[in-house]
């Protein structure tokens, strides 16, 4: 929780240093063109989706009803996890802002890769660090100078459909149990060795 609450507290900061910075960071959501169509389908029927475990396919294309050439200017398509309203309700560190560089709804990134015009697809594993809550998936159009110039989101505008559930692990997990007897045992072996190379340094110094 502590680690959490660092990781919130670091993009807080770092969100209000980038809008402090003007221009043209300072990108409206508003502003964008919604021409990016995105479904997120879980893999999993029906129930909460469990973190580390349980996959999303997450597809994205550009809008049939799109303007022709409504993507030149993307050189990149960047896919995030984004907070559904009723995850955000008293916890304003997933506030939403209009202001792309405030935003803090939209935190995890799924993906960043370089454009393609033919429809692309992707299974995503739901991330071991990603916190129980609902959520939706949203793909940004990327233009070569690195800012956002296009959306597309799997949800409504109002962002009540199509959402999905995550839990996120709970007690001890079997993987960070077994890293950290590893290197637990290798602390300890480490510290042995070095006693014993002192030792027998120490020796050979008294044998001189």
């Amino acid at each position: 929780m502590a680690i959490h609450t660092l990781f919130f507290v670091s993009l807080l900061i770092f969100s209000l240093t980038e809008s402090s910075r003007g221009g043209n960071k300072d990108r409206l959501f508003t502003e964008l063109q919604n021409s990016i169509e995105v479904t997120a389908k879980p893999v999993k029927d029906s129930g909460v989706l469990e973190a580390g475990k349980d996959m999303v396919t997450i597809t994205w294309k550009l809008k049939s009803s799109a303007k022709v050439d409504a993507d030149a200017a993307f050189k990149t398509i960047q896919v995030k996890l984004c907070y559904a309203p009723i995850s955000q309700v008293d916890r304003p560190w997933r506030k939403t802002y209009n202001k792309l560089s405030k935003d803090l709804s939209c935190l995890y990134e799924i993906v960043s890769k370089p454009y393609k015009k033919i429809p692309q697809s992707l299974d995503w594993t739901v991330e071991l660090d990603i916190p129980t809550g609902t959520y939706f998936v949203r793909a940004y159009g990327i233009d070569g100078d690195g800012h956002e110039v296009a959306y597309g989101q799997s949800t409504d505008e109002g962002r009540t459909t199509n959402l999905f559930s995550v839990q996120a692990i709970s007690g001890h997990h079997v993987a960070l149990d077994i890293a950290s007897i590893f290197f637990s045992v290798f602390s300890v072996v480490s510290v042995f060795v070095v006693f014993v190379m002192e030792k027998r340094k120490a020796k050979v110094e008294q044998r001189r």
